[in-house]
């Protein structure tokens, strides 16, 4: 029995670390290389539409905007948000859903490698995918992987086939009043258009627009030079 549980302890112990060596090995790819699809396009219902675009390429607001929208400490966290993550426990201890709390990092993590949940597993997968992330690429390539993945449609994937799509024009070319519409799709890309937004909406990409103002110009020029 004994010589049984050190032989399964021995098989898992070498698929562990053949894992984890698979896991650093496509980060490391991924880090100079545009991933060719994701674990979200693959589980798609729609047909996949995504354009890869260089950080380098888009105006300073467009990365501005979600940065402004979904995670405006992102310049500064390793990835995960504890106090974010600390509130949104206390919301489901006190019989509230369990909410997403999901920094930057974490939503390109759980994009790429994973699937939509907010189970306590795949937040706990995403989380270590996250620091991974932070450890293997920075900030600059995780902002510019997130924005090349993110859903911004049905099937629309990255902001530049979002930009052709709803404005006709390649995201190196959108304004900041484009940029901030694109923005407030994100968390719930398959029931918004940029184009004909609610009047809550419409609030949100003004609230959007002030947010980037007081931030500055010059808020994520650390991280993206």
């Amino acid at each position: 029995m004994a010589k049984r549980k050190r032989g399964i302890f021995k098989k898992a112990w070498t698929i562990l670390w053949r894992a984890l060596l698979l896991m650093i090995l496509v980060l490391l790819v991924f880090r100079f290389i545009p991933p060719p699809t994701t674990a979200f396009m693959l589980q798609s219902d729609y047909p996949v539409k995504q354009t890869w675009i260089d950080i380098d390429e888009l105006p300073s607001y467009m990365p501005l905007a979600v940065v402004a929208s979904e995670d405006q400490r992102f310049p500064d966290h390793f990835g995960v948000d504890f106090t974010a993550i600390s509130k949104a426990l206390s919301q489901y201890d006190d019989g509230d859903g369990l909410r997403g709390a999901s920094t930057i990092t974490q939503q390109t993590a759980k994009n790429l490698f994973l699937w939509s949940g907010r189970s306590f597993i795949r937040k706990g997968l995403e989380a270590g995918f996250a620091v991974s992330l932070e450890a293997f690429w920075g900030k600059k390539r995780i902002l510019e992987v997130y924005l090349n993945i993110a859903e911004f449609g049905k099937g629309i994937y990255g902001v530049e086939a979002a930009s052709q799509h709803y404005f006709s024009r390649s995201a190196s070319k959108l304004t900041m009043n484009q940029a901030a519409r694109l923005a407030v799709l994100l968390p719930s890309p398959r029931t918004r258009n940029p184009n004909d937004l609610s009047y809550y909406l419409r609030q949100r990409v003004d609230w959007v627009e002030v947010q980037m103002q007081q931030l500055g110009p010059d808020y994520l020029k650390p991280i993206l030079e």
